[in-house]
């Protein structure tokens, strides 16, 4: 039977106990009173671990882990003052493979907070913002707790969230959380100018996270019936719609709907998808499947990166030896698209990171980080520079083509240093 709280009485030390691993919803789907709640009274309840996902709030900081241990698949946003501190422990795993951690507890959950909308009239709560993984989450815990905010936007997903699957309730009525994506730069439009010019009308889309992505899409409004399938939508995604561009009439699988695990907007995008069943919250178990993205047609991806090296090596976790990004879900989606008919399998970033003299290339002939996507998978990298299609090229002209991307001021370098001796894949 479901416990109805208020935030005065909610007693963490009642509920969690030492050793627990604790999980709530990611960046704008953060039940934000629960959370610094949890904070507020972590002495209380002795040492707990916490499993982070993308943090867009400053509820998590270092000073907590005198009682938290935290984890992260990512280190991004709000999660960088944790990973700068050395505080936070990073599972490196695709973005694919949280459901089925976590349902055969190999990543174990035992406390879920959740930010909920309403009930409607069946008695249906509904995930919201995020869909994800937080259904297999709900499965596993031992105790799920839910914040059913007034103001959260009341979305359409795979399956519906009922009294019975949770333990506690707190109603509140606050604006949930909001991302704003900065405004894109002259680098970023012109990276988005050559990235457009090759999406045709009808293209199913994937998007990673950031400006860059979003730059993209704001470049397709003269485009037709477009789709829509990807982890997460921002909100150029509701503009596109709203003019006509996104209608989801062609794509291969789930005509007519936007797909996504979850959204990461404005409150622009938050009302445009409420009660709207023209977009649909999948969880990752089918957003990221091999097998229901193998049956999508033109699939265009479009993801960022840190660096990528001359044969199309690319790292998307590490940038000055601190751990900033995340394996994700972009190899389960660059192979989608390699295999797609009609697909790109696109990696777009700035050729340079820093300004003066610290200002350095990233296109690069060895990187500084891991291999997040193996050259294997590499398809068309994109700088404001120009793009390079890797697609069935061996390592000569691939380093031909990347240089030819790479900022005007470090090619030659390049030139040099890859053709010196033993440069991996490179040099003779």
């Amino acid at each position: 039977m479901v416990q109805e709280l208020d935030l005065r009485s909610l007693d963490f030390a009642g509920i969690i106990r030492p050793g627990d691993t604790v999980m709530w919803g990611q960046a704008t789907a953060e039940p934000v009173p629960l959370t610094q709640a949890l904070m507020a009274q972590r002495h209380s309840i002795g040492r707990f671990s916490v499993f982070l996902g993308m943090t867009h709030s400053d509820t998590p900081r270092p000073e907590h882990t005198d009682c938290i241990a935290f984890s992260s698949y990512c280190g991004t946003g709000g999660n960088r003052a944790l990973v700068k501190a050395g505080k936070l422990d990073i599972l490196p795993c695709h973005y694919s493979q949280l459901p089925e951690l976590i349902r055969s507890e190999r990543l174990k959950i035992d406390v879920l907070m959740l930010q909920l909308a309403p009930a409607d009239r069946d008695g249906h709560y509904s995930f919201g913002i995020a869909h994800e993984f937080l259904i297999a989450a709900m499965d596993a815990a031992r105790v799920v707790i839910a914040e059913v905010n007034e103001q959260a936007p009341w979305t359409y997903g795979e399956r519906p969230v009922r009294e019975a699957d949770l333990d506690y309730i707190v109603r509140t009525s606050r604006a949930p959380l909001e991302i704003v994506q900065p405004v894109p730069g002259d680098t970023e439009r012109a990276i988005a100018r050559h990235v457009a010019a090759m999406i045709e009308d009808g293209a199913t889309l994937q998007f990673g996270l950031g400006a860059m992505p979003e730059a993209i899409l704001g470049a397709l409004a003269d485009r037709r019936d477009l789709g829509i399938h990807s982890g997460t939508i921002g909100d150029t995604v509701a503009d596109l719609t709203r003019s006509g561009v996104i209608t989801n009439a062609r794509k291969s699988i789930d005509p007519g709907v936007t797909v996504t695990g979850m959204m990461m907007g404005s409150k622009r995008l938050h009302d445009f998808t409420h009660r709207n069943p023209g977009v649909q919250f999948r969880s990752t178990a089918y957003v990221h499947n091999a097998d229901v993205l193998a049956r999508i047609e033109r699939f265009v991806v479009l993801n960022t990166a840190i660096e990528v090296d001359l044969t199309g090596q690319i790292n998307a976790e590490v940038a000055g030896g601190m751990y900033i990004g995340t394996v994700g879900g972009a190899l389960d989606f660059l192979r989608a698209a390699n295999r797609s008919r009609g697909g790109l399998p696109v990696v777009a970033l700035p050729s340079t990171a820093g300004r003066g003299h610290k200002r350095s290339s990233r296109i690069v002939t060895g990187l500084s980080g891991p291999v997040s996507t193996p050259r294997s998978d590499a398809g068309i990298i994109a700088t404001e520079h120009g793009i390079a299609d890797l697609r069935g090229m061996p390592f000569s002209e691939r380093r031909r083509r990347m240089i030819a991307i790479a900022h005007p001021d470090f090619r030659e370098h390049l030139e040099r240093e890859s053709a010196r001796p033993g440069v991996p894949g490179i040099g003779s």
